[in-house]
């Protein structure tokens, strides 16, 4: 009853579900911790040898909640470790990195008119990235230049920023910008994994053996945790770049994106500053506008116009080639293409919806999977039918892509 167009779609969305389930546990736990350690009062001389203490309210009953930089006298057998939000957050974004942009890699990944690659070298390209990220960021945090934090913030900027330039000079933008995302949150988890953990395993081991542990290891694990924090919410916003072409889709993608790691700063320096009791910092809030103006004022940048051939080349040629693809196409041109396509015909829509042009023979053909799945074998397209598309319609793209997919 389902083919795999259907089954990888399912499979996309399950996998979909989860990243976001596990990034929100992941994220929450972790923005609740650095507001908790903020805020904790240490201008109290608590009995128990506390380092501080908070009281709060929450689903009907009060938590009184203290930290120890030394263990308790008897350390609890029963310590909760926050690990395992942050590893199932990058797993499965990992998966769905691979099904979407590794196993559609001609479709997703490569832009020709980008840059002329194999989907091989592509997903090579992709993983090399990955790996150097971390393997660079935490040689430069183990060095004397990572000594100075600020220093070290600034050169990390500086990396994003070179490596956003770098992805939108070889991956498409929709690619781009989600890899610019992995490549940030794999420092992210890869700090939790290789750094903070084992530090913490070491303290912990040196309190229940009666030693004391050395103050290094928690300093370094407060600057790498520092970094997660700053880096989290440009994160979230390159991974919901996808849906919006107005991000990844301008020439000018590769600043938008430097721009959007500037405004994470701005935003969590507020919270922290609250937080910290440390003051109110308003003028966060209109740096941040200013910033978010600017990026939507580069968004409106001429977008990517590649000159596409009028007859499919490449993976749209077997969908080009397949019996019932003339039908199809006058189907795409009359019930579609006036939404999608350069300049759209309908009223107040200036750009193509998610940036999918239904235009030429190779955009129509390279586009086969989503026309397949949401005009064909579900009523998602055209939204509320607006353009008035018939049943036998639908059964003809059904027809067609499963003819080119035999």
């Amino acid at each position: 009853m389902y083919d795999l167009a259907a089954i990888s779609s399912w499979i996309e969305f399950a996998v979909r579900w989860v990243h976001v389930i596990t990034g929100i546990a992941w994220i929450g736990s972790s923005f609740y911790f650095i507001a908790l350690d903020l805020g904790l009062h240490r201008d109290r001389n608590l009995a128990s040898g506390a380092d501080g203490e908070e009281w709060q309210v929450h689903g009907g009953g009060f938590y009184h909640i203290q930290k120890y930089l030394i263990a308790p006298d008897q350390m609890p057998g029963d310590l909760i470790w926050f690990k395992w939000e942050s590893y199932a957050t990058w797993l499965s974004g990992f998966a769905l990195l691979v099904l979407v942009y590794y196993l559609g890699a001609e479709f997703y990944l490569v832009d020709p008119s980008v840059a002329d690659i194999g989907t091989v070298q592509a997903v090579l390209i992709s993983l090399a990235s990955l790996t150097f990220g971390w393997i660079a960021y935490d040689q430069i945090c183990k060095s004397k230049f990572g000594d100075d934090n600020t220093r070290l913030m600034i050169l990390l900027y500086v990396i994003l920023v070179g490596m956003a330039y770098f992805y939108t000079s070889v991956f498409s933008g929709r690619a781009a910008l989600l890899h610019l995302g992995a490549f940030t949150a794999t420092i992210m988890s890869a700090n939790v994994f290789f750094i903070i953990m084992p530090n913490q395993r070491i303290v912990v081991a040196d309190l229940q053996a009666g030693r004391t542990p050395d103050a290094k290891y928690g300093k370094i694990a407060k600057q790498r945790s520092t970094h997660n924090n700053y880096l989290t919410l440009p994160v979230i916003f390159m991974m919901l770049s996808n849906h919006y072409p107005l991000a990844f889709a301008s020439e000018m993608n590769w600043l938008i994106a430097a721009l959007v790691f500037l405004m994470g700063v701005t935003i969590r320096h507020y919270f922290n500053t609250v937080h910290m009791r440390a003051g109110n910092p308003i003028w966060t809030w209109l740096v941040t506008a200013l910033i978010f103006v600017v990026i939507m004022w580069l968004s409106t940048a001429p977008m990517f116009q590649a000159e596409e051939r009028e007859e499919a080349h490449g993976p749209a040629l077997r969908f080009a080639q397949a019996e019932g693809f003339t039908d199809v196409q006058d189907i795409v041109m009359g019930r579609c293409s006036m939404c999608h396509a350069a300049e759209p015909a309908w009223e107040g829509m200036h750009w193509p919806p998610k940036g999918v042009r239904l235009e030429t023979e190779h955009q129509i053909a390279m586009a086969a999977k989503e026309i397949y799945l949401q005009a064909g074998l579900t009523h998602a397209m055209p939204p509320a039918n607006l353009s008035y598309m018939q049943q036998d319609e639908r059964a003809q793209i059904i027809a067609w892509y499963t003819a080119a997919t035999k």
